[in-house]
């Protein structure tokens, strides 16, 4: 009986069934994926998605972590409507230079354990890559596949100098590490920057950000 309490306290607290079968990598042992071959025509965010019907899009979590974070507390309660959409790419959850390590590497694990879970249950999952410093590069590029499609959020992360420094190391460390075939970049992709990128025949495929979308919107108002 004792046994079973525990085993539902794990359950409660780490959702441990959604790693259940899973394989892990590196030394901070990251849930693998297996990610997809196929590339989003359309992304939404997830706030708009559980309450939308485009299902032929992609749904993703390039937003505030507040307006997701329900997907960890409740992960059965949403796996019925992100079965209905084309496919999703793994939670953002933020990972700041300020955090402890640690930090970092819980959330990008509850990341991964989820896009596992997802995948186990017949969702098309690309794997999304958020790393701060050279802290997180230990974990964050463990588990994802090499010669795959990888998706990386740019929204505020071009803002001031530092930060713009910090993704541009971080990118080309993702690059060495995964030697991904296709970057889905979500947000700003300047060409002066990723133009090297594409001339060593990667392919860079960019969605804008629901606030460009938005300012553009009412620019053509």
């Amino acid at each position: 009986m004792q046994s079973k309490q525990v085993s539902l306290r794990m359950d409660s607290l780490f959702r441990s069934y959604l790693v259940e079968g899973a394989e892990y990598a590196g030394d901070w042992e990251i849930p693998v994926l297996h990610g997809s071959d196929l590339i989003p025509n359309r992304i939404i965010p997830f706030s708009e998605a559980i309450q939308g019907k485009d299902y032929d899009a992609w749904v993703a979590f390039y937003e505030y972590d507040e307006k997701f974070l329900r997907i960890w507390r409740s992960p059965k309660k949403y796996l019925p409507i992100l079965k209905r959409f084309r496919g999703v790419i793994s939670p953002d959850f933020s990972l700041y230079r300020s955090m402890p390590v640690v930090m970092q590497a819980w959330m990008t694990y509850i990341s991964r354990a989820l896009a596992c879970w997802w995948e186990k249950n017949g969702i098309e999952v690309i794997p999304n890559v958020r790393f701060a410093d050279k802290s997180s590069y230990p974990f964050v590029f463990s588990g994802i596949r090499q010669h795959a499609i990888v998706s990386v959020g740019t929204h505020g992360c071009w803002k001031c100098k530092e930060d713009r420094y910090y993704f541009k190391i971080g990118f080309q460390k993702m690059i060495e590490a995964l030697q991904p075939k296709c970057v889905i970049v979500y947000g700003k992709a300047p060409d002066s920057f990723f133009r090297p990128f594409r001339m060593h025949g990667i392919e860079i495929i960019r969605f804008a950000s629901q606030s460009e979308l938005f300012y553009a919107g009412k620019a053509g108002a």
